[in-house]
């Protein structure tokens, strides 16, 4: 399996962030992919990759004009208003009901514009780390349209909640909906799998009106889970996106036999989609041990997981997503892998 891989990414290291009514150690941090690849390389798991440059082109397939623009201008607009040794660029009021959404007002402006958490901070290398990770997700794209069974988007920061016009939960531009929409513009039919703890709400979001891509989720259920405003089951699209889109919520401290469930269901959907090539947003996040979510896979799991989703027999992309326990995150995202290549 090709794995695709830029540091561009280590210029991208928040050093902490206001969640939980305080401020934390950041999470997701370089380590994540630094200590990933070199698993990979020590089980031989396959080439590790530069990825190559494709332009703002595909971007703009997927994303609005001016969440790209103020994305690719925050930091410097954010250092000259409060100068080169400012702190990280946050929102610090939101255009909530009742109050307008101003997309060309001030920096602080259009963060609560564009913006929906405090998780997510533009520092000076964030928005080269975030073109990196694009590149990385269609690099492997472009392998498997050349014929490739399967890559591997090795990529920070992620991408699965950030939809067309809005960024947040870690992510600035949807990875793997970019490489998706780049399968539909070349007439495939793409599926996505999301497997991350935490729902991918703007990969639904960009394709909840489309029928042309399936979106299926497993996921800790919204209503205690972030990022509890979309991922409940009742949210199946909408238009011509009706019944294109699954959500599978589950249970807090679910383990692999109801988890197991929830995934065969997940496959049955894709396989009766019939779609030519599967993208899996690989959240490894439901570790029994992630500091922050609520799940109870262990690391044999994940080798069980790689082995159903191979049992598709579809080409597929693996798109690096969340997963935060810095010790066993290089072991289970291998697995996956493994049990993928195995089967």
């Amino acid at each position: 399996m090709k794995t695709f891989y830029s540091p561009a990414h280590l210029e991208h290291a928040p050093p902490e962030e206001f969640e939980g009514g305080r401020l934390n150690p950041a999470v997701e941090v370089p380590r994540r992919v630094e200590d990933v690849k070199a698993e990979i390389a020590r089980r031989n798991l396959g080439p590790i990759l530069a990825p190559d440059e494709f332009g703002m082109a595909p971007v703009a397939r997927v994303h609005d004009a001016g969440l790209v623009r103020f994305l690719g201008e925050a930091s410097e607009l954010w250092r000259k208003r409060y100068g080169e040794d400012a702190p990280p660029a946050l929102p610090s009021a939101w255009p909530a009901r009742g109050l307008r959404n101003r997309f060309d007002g001030d920096v602080e402006a259009r963060l609560g514009t564009y913006a929906f958490d405090t998780a997510t901070p533009i520092l000076k290398g964030t928005w080269g780390a975030t073109l990196s990770a694009v590149n990385c997700s269609l690099s492997a794209a472009h392998a498997i349209k050349s014929g490739e069974r399967s890559a591997f988007a090795l990529a920070r920061p992620p991408g699965h909640h950030a939809s067309a016009d809005v960024f947040g939960g870690y992510c600035y531009l949807n990875n793997v909906a970019i490489a998706a929409q780049r399968f539909a513009d070349r007439g495939l039919k793409p599926a996505i799998l999301d497997v991350d703890y935490h729902h991918g709400n703007g990969t639904q979001s960009i394709f909840y009106g489309r029928g042309d891509v399936l979106f299926v989720s497993i996921h800790g259920d919204p209503v205690f889970a972030y990022p509890h405003f979309l991922g409940f089951a009742d949210e199946r699209g909408e238009g011509a996106g009706e019944d294109a889109n699954l959500n599978l919520p589950l249970a807090m401290y679910s383990g692999w036999d109801v988890y197991a469930q929830a995934l065969a269901t997940a496959l049955a959907r894709i396989r009766a989609f019939g779609p030519d090539v599967l993208l899996v947003s690989l959240g490894l996040d439901t570790y029994e041990e992630d500091p922050i979510s609520r799940f109870k896979l262990k690391p044999d799991d994940y080798l069980r997981m790689g082995e159903e989703i191979a049992a598709l027999k579809l080409p597929t992309l693996f798109q690096f997503e969340g997963g935060y326990n810095l010790d066993a995150l290089p072991t289970i995202t291998a697995n996956v892998l493994e049990g993928f290549a195995a089967r």
